[in-house]
């Protein structure tokens, strides 16, 4: 048996492999994810598995494909069944074309020892893709040797990722489930906390303190600001959240901005503030664009930024004189994403 075996990560290659040479069964490991993101986690995944390949003497075969516009593309639309419609297929589809054309009659995967993934749905996948490709695919339940393979991971200082891979995985540790709700007005109170009210400001100057930390570009910000509103969630006469919106033309618009203050953050203020300014507007827009960082795409899908519209690749690079950092990704590409204002 010439075994093909993708691998998703080190951790979860530790039992795997050593299962399978006890069979006497010596895998070529695979890298191929294109699914995971943000760049700086997949660079650590990829990195800790070369270094541990190298360190058990192993061959391992790296694709380097870091797809981030193609799997928003190809999810967006069905967020629930990501896994099963394209984060399995895309790469135990390549497992096996790689294997047919380079000599391997048989693969498998390292997604069968997490008891976090769907694994009949693994195994079904992959026995349908062998077929089409002539091959076996080799099933094994390496599940019984998870706990065994992360202790030993731990133990050999491999780096433990905290989410399978994709960001929506990584977005559902934080994403607050029971948001406020609010009313698509403009200076209202909210229904859950009526002390809490969005209102359209004039004095914008005094807010670019807080917009700094969104945008730390004084000159960034005074291009859009004096054509833009401005709009504060306070809760009384305390500051909550603050959001920039620019118009483009008739039927559309850009949210250039939107920053909530440290001491609010995570409790869904901005979302609450973003819905509402949709609402508002909804009623002479069509639409609402959004230029992002990856890091921050899971956000705006879940609050309907849900189309794919263009990259501007290098834009933090060209724009601003410093490296501009959001957490550990150092930014680059400004990435745009469309709300449909008008859909229910």
């Amino acid at each position: 048996m010439k075994l093909l075996l993708h691998t998703c990560c080190a951790p979860c290659s530790v039992y795997c492999i050593e299962s399978l040479r006890n069979k006497n069964i010596d895998p070529t490991v695979y890298w191929y994810n294109p699914n995971i993101h943000p760049y700086m986690e997949y660079k650590a995944r990829r990195d800790c598995l070369k270094e541990y390949t190298k360190s058990i003497n192993i061959q391992a075969i790296f694709e380097e494909e870091y797809g981030l516009d193609e799997f928003c593309r190809n999810v967006i639309q069905d967020l629930e069944n990501r896994c099963i419609n394209y984060c399995y297929p895309i790469r135990l589809e390549q497992t096996a074309k790689y294997a047919k054309e380079n000599g391997y009659d048989t693969f498998s995967t390292t997604l069968l020892v997490s008891p976090y993934q769907k694994h009949d749905e693994i195994r079904r996948i992959g026995e349908k893709i062998a077929t089409n490709y002539n091959l076996s695919f080799y099933y094994e339940d390496f599940r019984v040797g998870f706990r065994e393979g992360q202790a030993k991971a731990r133990e050999l200082g491999l780096y433990m990722q905290k989410y399978c891979g994709c960001i929506f995985s990584e977005e559902m540790r934080y994403y607050n489930c029971n948001p406020i709700q609010a009313r698509a007005t403009n200076g209202y109170e909210t229904p859950k906390e009526p002390r809490m009210q969005v209102k359209k400001i004039e004095n914008k100057e005094d807010y670019i303190y807080l917009l700094l930390e969104a945008d730390p570009s004084k000159d960034m910000i005074h291009k859009y600001l004096n054509d833009s509103d401005v709009y504060a969630l306070k809760k009384e006469d305390e500051l909550i959240s603050i959001a920039v919106i620019l118009h483009i033309d008739r039927k559309t618009l850009e949210l250039k901005n939107i920053v909530t203050k440290e001491n609010f953050r995570n409790k869904g203020y901005a979302k609450t503030l973003l819905k509402s300014l949709c609402g508002n507007y909804k009623q002479k827009y069509d639409r609402m664009l959004v230029g992002t960082t990856e890091n921050n795409i899971p956000f705006y899908v879940k609050q309907g930024f849900d189309k794919y519209e263009k990259t501007i690749k290098n834009f933090f690079i060209d724009n601003y004189k410093e490296k501009i950092k959001d957490g550990e990704l150092t930014c680059t590409d400004l990435i745009y994403y469309s709300k449909d204002l008008k859909k229910k």
